[in-house]
């Protein structure tokens, strides 16, 4: 193998590809592509030391939360072309009013949306504008339904690249939409859904030379790999039991499951943790997926329904190799429903910690899995909240008024609703509500 490729992920094909060339698809068999490379030369020990010691560097690539391992993700033959915005570095944060809800003794989350943008997008998008430039692209696009444009516009500005998003029209939060346009992204709102517009964008790119950069781009998922590099250093290298986290398009599933692969083959970890993906009920094709016994067809959802807009994807592009990696790992797929995500949310929201919706389904989807004794309750877990608790903030507002309404109409319930009181101007009638 040459030290960096690009390698068709069908088990029968295999083709592989010179990392140079632009491909989403293996032209052979139409098959995903992944970015294969030589084992780094350091030993296991030697990676964790230098990791640990880049924590302490102030070299822009070591206080990269990504860049830092990139022993990991050697693609690039030299970082000139790296922009970087101080991504990754998020938090393990702990919460007792979430270990509770969901049925655990203890429950950390390691939450993406302290990212630059403020979601996990930012560890794959450095990685996928870092090829661009080496590839000499001037201009990149993106479909979105929120965060992938938000952190494509970031990284390509940048870049000094030309960012163009296309969204599906009204299917889009503001707080995520108003990040694309601040950073300066052209950005079309179609009149179609997220698996129509991606079919059409994947011809115009090809078109126009444009650089796709949705995360059936390899590259996008080598730089999430790290997301799961980083949550293992931050726990001195001992593998949880669980690892759960939400299910849209499947690049994290993908991307989690070849770091673990990969940090078990080096030695880094001495096993695999179990993933646990979380889909919305209304958007739920891999949940079916996994209950089929023939598993060689997805169950597409046409006209996909949630809320939780970061997930609100029908054909995600990444399933065969998130089948594998849920698979290798002896893990399971939830779905959930918009009552619970949204109760989730309020208990995430109420440990102070916050997040927004999607994210939400990891913790619904742990109360089914323990109610259900799929997980123990002692289990060691780790929840990946995707994305920051500003990202969509009318939905906030709409749950604690009590406004708000799942796609088909039918009220939520507001069970942990903290609804503001309009108050007149004066201070024995506040001291008499306080009081009370």
């Amino acid at each position: 193998m040459m030290p960096a490729e690009l390698v068709c992920f069908e088990e029968k094909c295999r083709a592989r590809y010179p990392i140079t060339e632009v491909i989403y698809n293996c032209p052979q068999c139409g098959g995903l592509l992944e970015a294969a490379y030589d084992p780094p030369e350091q030993s296991a020990l030697m990676l964790k030391r230098i990791w640990r010691e880049r924590r302490t560097s102030n070299a822009p690539l070591d206080q990269s939360g990504v860049w830092r391992y990139r022993e990991l993700i050697p693609f690039l033959s030299t970082y000139n072309c790296v922009v970087t915005l101080r991504e990754g570095n998020t938090p393990l944060l702990e919460s007792r009013q979430a270990a509770q809800y969901g049925g655990l003794d203890r429950l950390v989350f390691k939450h993406q949306g302290f990212n630059p943008t403020g979601s996990f997008k930012d560890n794959g998008m450095t990685c996928g504008a870092a090829q661009a430039l080496r590839l000499g692209m001037t201009r990149v696009a993106c479909v979105s339904t929120g965060n992938t444009s938000a952190s494509m516009a970031a990284y390509a500005s940048a870049a000094g690249l030309q960012p163009i998003i296309f969204i599906p029209h009204g299917n889009i939060s503001y707080g995520k939409l108003a990040q694309a346009l601040e950073y300066g992204a052209r950005t079309l709102q179609v009149e179609a859904n997220f698996d129509q517009i991606l079919a059409l964008v994947r011809k115009l790119a090809e078109r126009l030379g444009i650089y796709l950069l949705n995360s059936i781009n390899p590259f996008r998922i080598e730089g999430q790999k790290t997301i799961m590099a980083e949550l293992l250093d931050q726990r001195e290298w001992r593998a949880p039991d669980w690892i759960v986290l939400p299910g849209g398009n499947l690049g994290n599933t993908s991307a989690f499951g070849k770091a673990l692969r990969e940090m078990k083959e080096l030695g880094l970890i001495d096993r695999l943790p179990r993933l646990a993906v979380i889909q919305a009920e209304g958007s739920a094709p891999f949940y079916e997926l996994m209950r089929h016994r023939r598993r060689t067809r997805l169950p597409a959802v046409e006209h996909p329904e949630t809320l939780a807009t970061a997930i609100k994807i029908g054909d995600p592009v990444s399933w065969p190799k998130a089948l594998h990696e849920v698979t290798t790992s002896e893990g399971v797929v939830e779905k959930v429903s918009e009552q619970e995500i949204a109760d989730a949310k309020a208990v995430i929201g109420r440990s102070g910690i916050g997040c927004e919706p999607a994210s939400a389904a990891t913790l619904a989807g742990i109360r089914k899995l323990t109610a259900a004794g799929i997980m123990a309750a002692d289990s060691d877990v780790v929840a990946v909240l995707t994305g920051h608790v500003l990202k969509d903030p009318d939905y906030i507002y709409r749950y604690h008024t009590g406004e708000l309404k799942a796609p088909d109409g039918s009220p939520i319930a507001s069970h942990l609703g903290n609804q503001p009181l309009v108050v007149q101007n004066d201070a024995d009638a506040i001291a008499r509500i306080i009081g009370s």
